[in-house]
């Protein structure tokens, strides 16, 4: 196995994530669970709550490991990288190495990429497209499917020290959300997103989330002020929203957001791209003969799924994050409020209630 990392060197990048039950399994099935436990935060009962800190939704911890056997993780992504690389082989993983070119054919694919020794060509059996959203693969081998196009809303994020225990929780006001996941030995991952035009930058980013959510309830305000202004992050929400016909396409295979790139309204852009490498993986397992049928095999099993989660997950931010008309608002608090708990973690099971293949 050989992996081509366009990053010239792997560096502590992003900001933190929720690991779920689903992707919680797919990474206990490749025996990465208990590096995962050790260095990633369980997550604290918490829920939905509107902008003044009043509890719309609650979520039982408890009860989400007596239905899902787990709690959810908060992790930092840059820990997950380094848990991912550290059950590579050293001599598998190239750095600097951009893929510019694959052709595939009905046995094997060539791939010719560019990194510190100049141009090189591999001969493979299989080539796994993971290159994110504006997959140059996609792009390449389906050109008939338009490029991602804008969701709509633009997000900050960054992880902070932060010693006070908070709870995972989220709070919506007028097509605004602010999230909050502890990571664990003292840090916080936050994140928030707002409806706006696409490509804005303003010259100081935190004071621009402080103008949006400045004076919303605490702990917002206090992890704000606890936020240096170099770690946040911005970017512009996309989404595929023509759905790929077939993730295969001769020797090459796409997963992530190179096949389903969604907006992270359900929280499952990591958790879709891992279970579809442990997937594949099972379903690569035979060897090289074996591909053609194997390769069938993860279509069938992933396209599905993962095009439905990107679907829905489209739909909670149209009536999450981007709802702002104050009759609606209005009509969505009073709905949460009167929805039983017990109900609310049954309709997020339906997402996260995955099992990876066995053997």
């Amino acid at each position: 196995m050989t992996v081509l990392e366009r990053a010239p060197e792997l560096r502590e990048v992003g900001a933190g994530l929720t690991l779920m039950a689903n992707s919680l399994r797919a990474l206990d099935s490749l025996g990465l669970g208990p590096a995962l436990r050790s260095s990633a935060h369980a997550e604290a009962p918490g829920g939905i709550r509107d902008r003044r800190g009043r509890w719309l939704s609650r979520v039982d911890a408890a009860e989400m490991i007596r239905q899902l056997g787990t709690s959810a993780l908060g992790i930092h992504r840059a820990t997950l990288h380094r848990i991912l690389r550290e059950a590579l082989p050293a001599s598998s993983l190239h750095t600097g190495a951009e893929v510019e070119h694959v052709e595939s054919e009905p046995d094997r694919a060539t791939v010719r990429h560019h990194g510190p020794d100049g141009p090189r060509t591999l001969d493979a059996d299989l080539v796994v497209g993971a290159d994110g959203l504006h997959s140059r693969l996609r792009t390449q081998l389906w050109p008939e499917i338009p490029a991602p196009v804008y969701a709509g809303s633009t997000a900050w994020r960054a992880a902070v020290a932060f010693p006070d225990p908070i709870p995972t929780a989220i709070t919506w006001g007028p097509a605004a959300e602010f999230g909050m996941v502890p990571l664990g030995e003292g840090q916080v991952y936050w994140y928030a997103a707002l409806n706006a035009p696409p490509g804005g930058h303003a010259p100081d980013e935190l004071a621009a989330v402080r103008d949006h959510f400045g004076a919303w309830h605490e702990p917002i305000p206090a992890l704000l002020a606890a936020t240096p202004p170099g770690v946040v992050l911005r970017n512009d929400i996309h989404h595929l929203a023509t759905a790929l016909p077939s993730y295969v396409r001769g020797r090459v295979a796409l997963l992530g957001d190179a096949a389903h790139a969604m907006t992270p309204n359900l929280g499952q852009g990591a958790g879709q791209a891992i279970e579809d490498a442990v997937v594949l993986g099972a379903a690569c397992s035979g060897g090289a003969e074996g591909l053609p049928a194997a390769l069938a095999a993860y279509d069938e099993q992933r396209r599905p799924r993962s095009q439905a989660i990107a679907r829905a997950s489209l739909r909670a931010g149209r009536y999450g994050q981007q709802l702002r008309n104050p009759l609606a608002l209005a009509v969505r608090a009073a709905a949460l409020r009167l929805i039983p708990a017990g109900a609310v973690l049954r309709g997020m099971t339906r997402q996260v209630d995955w099992r990876p293949p066995t053997g």
